[in-house]
């Protein structure tokens, strides 16, 4: 006897298929990140992220124009110190005047409706490239939340809509949560990068920020005492369920594919929108297994984004957020 139902009734068209699709990205599904440089004319492309560029203030602004135009309304800022501006301490992310917080103006400026959020960590300030203030051969947890707080607020009074903090210290959301609220910055976000694990797929993007922990005697040559252990699932949501505790507004998970049950689980657990970040890594395997004709890149992309969305991710930070777009449009 033949079955009733054959599944394959609704797949056998793309308007069929289309119709009963269970997952559909739009361009609202997207955080673009944003790498920022000083300087005047740059464009720099990342080597390691063929394709993704740094900006300087001025082509920042065009960037930010266009990815309005594409639909994209929220990016992710990250900025490249000097080095002659690193120490210790990361003195430079306090500077109302810096790059941080010219970066957050030039896009309020270019595109006034834009959601704006920032990278709040000190790797980027860092002489030796750690999340937290280094001392006696630690990565100290109390003091660094407090100067994350410090930051975050810097970053508020320039006009971020959200912060959002990479660095994995402890008790870290509640000291910035209590701050903003101190200074009457009750409406300004968090999104809290709760279940970040300590992996190898975020080389490319700490060679675009030259942020990578240096090889120094007596000091952590990686991030393990505070990101997270790759192989603990349970731990990513008493980590979670703690920043939202804390104030949290919006949580991530990173990185993105290799941690799909790790985002479905907090999904199902919680009542905040979820983020996963799409990391460096990943992009870079996509764009050199594509530049050898291994794989479709396009059909790539979308899958991967899709997978993201389908395991219960409500936003995606991703670097090819501009390329998806563009496929969804045509």
């Amino acid at each position: 006897m033949y079955p009733l139902r054959r599944n394959r009734r609704l797949r056998t068209n793309g308007a069929i298929r289309s119709l009963v699709r269970e997952t559909i990205l739009t361009p609202n599904d997207f955080l673009v990140p944003l790498f920022v440089v000083e300087g005047q004319g740059v464009k720099d492309e990342i080597p390691s992220m063929p394709n993704y560029f740094r900006y300087s203030l001025d082509l920042l602004e065009k960037e930010v124009k266009e990815l309005w135009k594409l639909g994209l309304k929220s990016v992710l800022l990250f900025v490249k110190v000097p080095d002659h501006l690193k120490d210790n301490k990361g003195t430079e992310a306090l500077n109302p005047n810096g790059l941080m917080q010219r970066a957050i103006k030039t896009v309020k400026n270019a595109c006034p409706d834009m959601l704006v959020m920032t990278d709040v960590a000190l790797d980027p300030y860092s002489v030796y490239g750690h999340d937290g203030i280094v001392e006696n051969g630690q990565i100290i947890n109390d003091d660094t939340a407090e100067f994350l707080a410090e930051m975050s607020l810097s970053h508020a009074k320039a006009g971020a809509n959200f912060v959002a903090p990479s660095d994995m210290m402890d008790g870290r959301i509640l000291t910035i949560r209590e701050a903003l609220e101190d200074e009457g910055f009750t409406d300004t976000g968090i999104m809290s990068y709760s279940a970040k694990y300590a992996s190898a797929f975020y080389g490319p993007f700490r060679d675009a920020l030259d942020s990578a922990p240096v090889d120094v005697v007596d000091i952590p040559k990686d991030k393990k005492t505070y990101q997270m252990d790759y192989g603990n699932r349970f731990e990513a949501l008493r980590e979670t369920e703690m920043d939202i505790d804390e104030g949290a507004d919006i949580v991530m998970v990173k990185p993105g594919l290799s941690y799909l049950d790790i985002l479905r689980d907090i999904k199902n657990e919680v009542d905040l929108p979820v983020a996963v970040y799409q990391v460096s890594g990943e992009y870079a395997m996509i764009k050199a297994a594509a530049e050898k004709g291994w794989l479709d890149h396009d059909q790539i992309i979308m899958e991967t984004t899709t997978a993201f969305k389908r395991a219960g991710a409500d936003m995606i930070a991703s670097y090819f957020a501009k390329d998806v777009v563009k496929l969804l449009n045509d």
